[in-house]
């Protein structure tokens, strides 16, 4: 059983649209393209190739799909550890409009998105990972399909865009397993998903109040 995995650049307040740079995602005439580039470092350069060796295959959007085909083709140098597990990996892309995908090891997911997206996590081994594809990855919080985030949180509010969390999303634990910080701000934390919140009350209960009122003095005040 493979395991689903979510990687974005975010920031403190959880927006995560257009991290890299002009034209990535303008949408709602989002004005803060490549508010992440300042942040880059050694450090990230590191987790980045750590992450990507680890990769069993990509699951991407359609934009996001278009941006990494425009680009990660072209840099064929076989020392780049990014560049070549990109371009020799399996890649998987979720798009209702796209009729063909000619990226060295891509291919159309057809049908129902959820289904086909549960379907690998059954037959791959490794990590099935997702970069940027926020539309794609609504989708899947909505079906419960995301096993752990990887996340590059970046000091600094924009106020406006797509966040990572958006309002409706399904409720879900995460179980933080590692953090790290960058020489630049940024904090890299993972979490593991933990399936529903727990709840509980700070309220104290009429017993509990009874006795914290004996010990510490404080008189009854009259309740409802």
């Amino acid at each position: 059983m493979g395991k689903l995995v979510v990687s974005a650049f975010m920031t403190l307040d959880g927006v995560v649209q257009a991290p890299g740079g002009p034209g990535e995602d303008p949408d709602g005439g989002f004005e803060h393209e490549g508010w992440s580039v300042p942040f880059a470092d050694e450090q990230l350069g590191r987790i980045m190739a750590e992450q990507f060796a680890g990769m069993e295959a990509l699951l991407l959007g359609r934009r996001t799909y278009e941006i990494f085909a425009s680009y990660w083709p072209r840099v064929t140098d076989p020392a780049d550890p990014i560049a070549s597990r990109l371009n020799a990996m399996p890649k998987y892309v979720a798009s209702r409009t796209l009729r063909e995908v000619t990226w060295h090891g891509s291919q159309l997911l057809g049908g129902n998105v959820p289904d086909a997206v549960a379907d690998l996590k059954r037959r791959l081994a490794g990590e099935l990972n997702v970069q940027g594809s926020r539309g794609l990855i609504a989708t899947l919080q909505d079906y419960d399909l995301v096993d752990e985030y990887r996340l590059f949180i970046e000091p600094v509010v924009l106020g406006t865009g797509k966040r990572l969390f958006a309002a409706g999303t399904l409720p879900t634990s995460l179980r933080l397993t590692g953090t790290s910080v960058g020489g630049k701000g940024a904090i890299y934390c993972t979490y593991e998903t933990a399936g529903r919140p727990d709840y509980g009350t700070f309220a104290l209960d009429e017993n509990a109040q009874e006795v914290a009122e004996e010990v510490t003095g404080t008189p009854r005040t009259s309740r409802p």
